[in-house]
């Protein structure tokens, strides 16, 4: 786990290693432990790497790296967790190969020099973002995982190619222009996150999850081409699915006792994220399975106990017996994490959750330097209410005539908001349902769905967003012009639950649940590995058909089922929570002088971009309890607050 950067110097700018070198530093959360980097001046490339040592900690694992022959050079960021197979087959391939030490990065590019980059990476299992310059044809390639979960940016700016780990280092660029992408903020505002291909600048882009860009470096010519695609592999799985449910659960078994041993080979202090849910529990009791030590664990708590799951970690870690760090997070710990929360996240970011991830990872930091997480679980499972309730919402309206689902939605948007609320008092006064607070809200947001969807694909899009259009958020015209939805993609082939399950892990999961964790992970040098990504532990899981991942509301059986041989059920089977925060009530409260602050009109101006009059109506709104718009005013507060520390 590293990161790393670089440029091609077609403007001929004066002192490019100094540049460099000032790139680097803005990783360097990313590398502690080394930095390199190595140019070739005739040909106006630089690069720079700072590393996080986890395999091989001598100087022998130092990057760049040079190929044995000297054509290539190369900038990993990742783990190859099956490179001493690699290495086996590249023994037996080739006689008297004589290695410099044990690194997945000499690894990977002895490999390369045999095999090629695209039939490398097909080889690999493991997580990475690639940069490799080939000496002989003087091109650049950029390569990505296949699920996303190592980031890599580029783009070109005047006649200057950037490229990197993190939007922040091409800052330092002359080059560079921060000019922010009108598209990217609609998107961003809507979903919390900047989707792919899109980065918040213009000009600037995302590699895609098994994509490798060829660039030619006197043009500057970009070719794409993927050694992986995300909607064949899942397609080929839904062909051969499992002809029982017992047979399909040995093999999971199988394939992830081994993706989790191969993630566990570490030569530094290695554990595991522990919230006490279904998902990071089998992966703790797997690995204490394989492990003669108790396996460390971490977990969060917080203050508030209608947030709070550490007890149920507790429960879980003393079952096990692992060796358990339980912390509470209070209002201090947050107050003092958001004013970085800008600089952690180089483009806007405001899933809520990366405070508590941040912490738990600076506390995880102070005991190990890899841990293992359950992320994907629900993605790759079915683990989602959404998934349920927007099938069984769809099997209600499907029939209706667009119009008259209009209709209703229209009826159910104008409700006055003084009988919603008489109404959610008498709820609450006679059966005492939490799940009816801002009743008036949800019906709202139920109205809007109706108004606007008119068909599968479109539903699954009004759950993942805030807004259906909002264009009235900004106040440029050009907002008004550009689509706040990302493109989706249903398969005819699949049904609606199978479908979100796909756009989930296209969207959602690499958008918001990888970038979470990396991010926050990498700010304290924390390397996280999710071993429900390992891509042979994917095929698998997708080989499970509808009725045997999920019946009715209840998901992920699959993964019941084997949690149950390890623990039992009593200390996970219990509703659905996420890893949130109350950051609702907190920015009313605690952070209410922050957000006050970021809130004001100037502040509100000095973005250029947002509707000082609409920011002030919803977050008014939100104070006095008429609208619950905690997502809508996190989005603002956290682009507001982004805004301001890249003027600084």
């Amino acid at each position: 786990m590293c990161g790393f950067a670089g440029f091609i110097n077609n403007d001929k700018i004066s002192n490019p290693e100094k540049i460099i070198k000032e790139m680097s530093e803005t990783i360097l959360s990313r590398g502690p432990d080394d930095y390199g980097s190595w140019n070739d001046t005739n040909k106006d490339i630089f690069l720079c790497f700072r590393r996080l040592s986890i395999l091989d900690l001598s100087e022998h694992g130092h990057q760049p790296m040079l190929s044995k022959s000297n054509r290539y050079i190369i900038l990993f960021n990742g783990e190859i967790y099956n490179h001493n197979n690699l290495r086996d087959e590249i023994n037996n391939a080739v006689t008297g190969i004589k290695w410099r030490g044990n690194s997945d990065t000499e690894t990977l590019l002895a490999s390369i020099e045999i095999y090629g980059l695209t039939e490398t990476l097909k080889k690999c299992i493991g997580m990475f973002a690639i940069a490799l310059y080939d000496n002989q044809s003087q091109k650049l390639y950029l390569a990505r995982d296949r699920f996303g979960e190592k980031p890599l940016y580029y783009g070109i700016s005047s006649r200057t190619l950037l490229f990197g780990s993190d939007l922040a280092a091409f800052r330092k660029h002359p080059s560079f222009e921060s000019k922010i992408s009108p598209n990217a903020l609609k998107l961003f505002m809507n979903y919390s996150y900047v989707p792919a291909p899109y980065s918040i600048y213009e000009g600037f882009y995302k590699v895609q999850p098994g994509e490798i860009l060829t660039i030619e470096t006197n043009s500057l010519r970009i070719l794409k081409s993927y050694y992986w695609n995300l909607s064949d592999e899942y397609l080929a799985s839904k062909e051969d699915t499992f002809e029982s449910f017992d047979s399909g659960l040995e093999t999971l078994e199988h394939v992830l006792i081994k993706a989790i041993k191969r993630q566990m080979i570490s030569d530094v202090p290695l554990g595991a994220f522990l919230s006490g849910g279904i998902d990071s529990s089998l992966i703790v009791s797997l690995m204490q399975s394989q492990s003669i030590n108790p396996v460390k664990t971490f977990t969060i708590g917080f203050e508030d106990r209608s947030y709070d799951e550490s007890p149920y970690a507790a429960k879980v870690a003393s079952y096990l017996q692992t060796d358990h760090t339980d912390v509470k997070l209070t209002h201090k710990d947050a107050i003092d994490v958001i004013p970085k929360l800008s600089s952690i996240y180089s483009e806007p970011f405001s899933d809520s959750s990366q405070i508590p991830t941040y912490l738990v990872s600076k506390i995880a930091k102070e005991n190990v330097t890899v841990a293992l997480s359950g992320d994907a679980g629900d993605e790759m499972f079915a683990g989602y209410n959404r998934y349920f309730w927007g099938e069984n919402v769809w099997k209600y309206i499907s029939w209706m005539p667009f119009p008259l689902r209009r209709l209703i939605g229209l009826s159910l948007n104008n409700i006055p908001s003084t009988l919603s609320k008489t109404t959610e008092r008498f709820l609450k006064s006679t059966i005492n349902e939490g799940g009816i607070n801002f009743l008036g809200d949800k019906m709202k947001k139920l109205g809007a769905r109706l108004n606007h969807v008119q068909d599968d694909l479109s539903l699954y899009n009004s759950l993942c967003t805030e807004w259906h259009d909002n264009s009235h958020l900004f106040k440029q015209h050009i907002f008004e012009e550009l689509d706040s939805q990302i493109d989706l993609r249903f398969i005819e082939s699949l049904n609606q639950v199978e479908n979100m399950m796909l756009n989930d892990i296209d969207t959602y999961l690499k958008e918001d649940i990888l970038t979470k964790v990396d991010r926050a992970a990498m700010a304290n040098s924390l390397e996280t590995r999710a071993p429900f990504l390992d891509h042979t532990v994917a095929k698998e899981a997708w080989r499970f058909p509808s009725n045997m991942l999920y019946k009715k509301t209840k998901g992920k059986l699959p993964l019941r089922a084997l949690l149950s041989k390890y623990i039992p059920d009593n200390l996970y089977e219990r509703p659905k929570s996420g890893f949130g925060i109350p950051i609702g009530d907190w920015i009313k409260s605690e952070l209410s002088d922050w957000a006050e602050d970021l809130l004001s009109h100037d502040s509100i101006s000095e973005t250029d971009y947002l509707n000082p009059h609409t920011v002030k109506e919803i977050w008014n709104n939100h104070k006095n309890g008429s609208s619950q718009n905690t997502t809508k005013i996190w989005n603002i507060l956290t682009f507001i607050s982004w805004s301001q520390n890249i003027k600084r």
